[in-house]
């Protein structure tokens, strides 16, 4: 990720407003804002046979990112961005040797990236840094004439979300959420049972991000030095989009569907302050924070078409990896963590394995790049999937698989959340960020 100082990512903060007190993350922001230009939704990219990327953030996810797009071959990294130099030039090594020319290199300031995107020899700005910035590069990115694609969350706020789909309609310009999950293997061959009508009309989903962070919310370098912030000031689901996005895609949300409505309560926060008593020494200022996002974040999405979605957020307490995939429909159900499937033709009141089906329903992807990607790609090869994915509509001119729609209303969660638990669990309407394209 992108690297900060203490004294850096405080200015960064005042730099993008004061979007993110306390007071202000709370409010609603749900009005929807005029529509000024057309959609883009199922707007193609121009094609063309060669992409050339600046990446803005060179810490370890820019770097992993890094990686899968220079394993494409019609990929050409221009230039990089960071404020942090060991980092930016450990980027610069790994693009060299992949054989590939020195790109240029700013980070000078914290604004340098403003550099990177006024360049004319770059169609994509890829942005892998801290939360509060996502937003601004991306914005500054597009107005700059580049395709944006951002990792998660896309948005912090729903005035930010709005700013997002906003700038993209008026700039023609794509903002592409980089939800690795949406191209794991059980996810694509699940999303393709359910195109296939597997699983009878679907009815109701599951969605998670359960990972034992401490350690990393703790650490002295690279997310640590802004991860843990959040939960200081916020309570409600902090990171949605890993489990929410691919059960989104199996529901065809903004394609028929939408997010309608969402209530959210929190658990006691009880696991970060005890981890911190227990692992930091006497005098440490980290002791004297204060957390108030609970433990275990719960809330229950309501779709246009009745269907429900509960979505947890869970980042503090010790127990094993889940990001609690699951669907259900009028003819059976897919549970993950571990993958079972269970289909009312079966005849009987057993899981079945996943595996079983891969014959007939592994995603076409996955059966084209599955082993290359399993070999040298992060995440069991979701990542390399996805970059290659994204390069293949850029080259080919198709719409891309996750538009500024997805990025939005994936990261709506955050602030509504918190919203609901802060008005004791009531209902919050999700804004429509397509303003009726859904449909």
């Amino acid at each position: 990720m992108f690297e900060l100082t203490r004294r850096g990512l405080l200015r960064g903060a005042a730099a993008v407003g004061a979007a993110l007190s306390p007071l202000s993350l709370i409010k609603a922001e749900a009005a929807e804002p005029p529509q000024k230009h057309p959609t883009m939704r199922k707007v193609k990219f121009e094609g063309r046979s060669r992409i050339r990327i600046g990446l803005i953030g060179t810490g370890g996810r820019g770097r992993s990112l890094l990686g899968d797009f220079l394993a494409v071959p019609e990929v050409d990294v221009i230039a990089i961005c960071d404020i942090n130099p060991d980092a930016l030039k450990g980027a610069v090594s790994q693009i060299t040797k992949a054989g590939k020319p020195a790109p240029a290199t700013y980070g000078a300031t914290e604004r340098e990236f403003e550099k990177l995107n006024r360049r004319d020899d770059i169609d994509l700005v890829v942005i892998a840094t801290p939360w509060d910035w996502h937003v601004p590069m991306a914005i500054d990115a597009m107005k700059s004439g580049k395709h944006a694609a951002v990792e998660v969350p896309a948005a912090v706020t729903l005035k930010q979300c709005w700013e997002l789909v906003d700038t993209s309609e008026a700039t023609r310009k794509h903002c592409v959420i980089l939800e690795n999950c949406c191209y794991g293997y059980n996810e694509m061959m699940v999303l393709n049972m359910c195109q296939q009508g597997v699983f009878g009309e679907l009815t109701h989903g599951e969605a998670a991000y359960i990972h034992d962070l401490r350690g990393l919310l703790f650490a002295t370098y690279s997310e640590g030095l802004w991860r843990r912030k959040p939960h200081a000031m916020r309570n409600g689901n902090l990171y949605p989009t890993h489990g929410l996005g691919p059960v989104a895609q199996y529901m065809g949300v903004h394609s028929g569907d939408r997010f309608e409505s969402i209530v959210s309560v929190s658990s006691a926060e009880k696991s970060l302050t005890a981890y911190g008593k227990k692992n930091l020494k006497a005098g440490d200022p980290r002791l004297n924070e204060k957390y108030v996002c609970g433990d275990m974040n719960t809330s229950i999405i309501k779709t246009a078409k009745g269907r429900t979605i509960m979505l947890q957020h869970d980042v503090v307490t010790p127990r094993p990896y889940s990001r609690h995939n699951m669907i259900a429909g009028t003819e059976g159900t897919f549970a993950d963590y571990p993958a079972r499937i269970y289909l009312d033709s079966m005849g009987n009141d057993e899981w079945q394995d996943l595996t079983t089906f891969k014959e007939r329903y592994e995603h076409p992807l996955w059966k084209k790049n599955g082993d290359y990607a399993r070999k040298y790609s992060g995440h069991g090869g979701m990542d390399f999937l996805m970059c290659a994915r994204l390069i293949e509509c850029m080259r080919d001119g198709l719409a891309p698989d996750m538009d500024v729609y997805d990025a939005a209303a994936w990261s709506a969660p955050t602030p509504l959340s918190e919203a609901s638990v802060a008005k004791g669990g009531s209902a919050q309407k999700f804004p429509d960020f397509t303003r009726g394209n859904w449909k």
